[in-house]
């Protein structure tokens, strides 16, 4: 697990770094991942090696929101001033999520439903 640990961070410090080098336009923990992905695809580094600190992350990502929780906390004045458009934003984006998402499964189930209309043979009448 140590050996994923390092990785992972290898791969965070590296997309900090290249984030500073192109003025910070992409967040480094963003390009980091992105690295981290490129890495796996083309089997520079295994899966077998990040995987249990990847699942321990995983398991443990309800820590990772507490700093957010308590900078919610802490900013409950600037919120209370601005939670209409903080409210028509969270409804304006969760609408146009759902829209979109279910455009593409139906584009999806479209296209499987065509291809496997294709696959199967038609019975010639007799």
């Amino acid at each position: 697990m140590l050996a994923g640990i390092f990785v992972i961070l290898l791969f965070y410090v590296l997309g900090e770094a290249a984030a500073w080098l192109i003025g910070g336009l992409v967040p480094g923990s963003v390009l980091g991942m992105v690295l981290l992905f490129v890495a796996l695809c083309l089997k520079i580094v295994k899966a077998d090696t990040v995987r249990p600190a990847a699942r321990w992350l995983c398991d443990n990502m309800g820590l990772f929101f507490l700093p957010a929780g308590v900078g919610i906390v802490n900013a409950l004045d600037i919120l209370s001033s601005n939670w209409e458009a903080i409210l028509t934003a969270c409804v304006v984006s969760t609408v146009a999520v759902i829209i979109t998402v279910a455009t593409i499964q139906e584009a999806f189930e479209k296209r499987r439903a065509a291809a496997q209309n294709q696959q199967t043979p038609q019975n010639p009448e007799r």
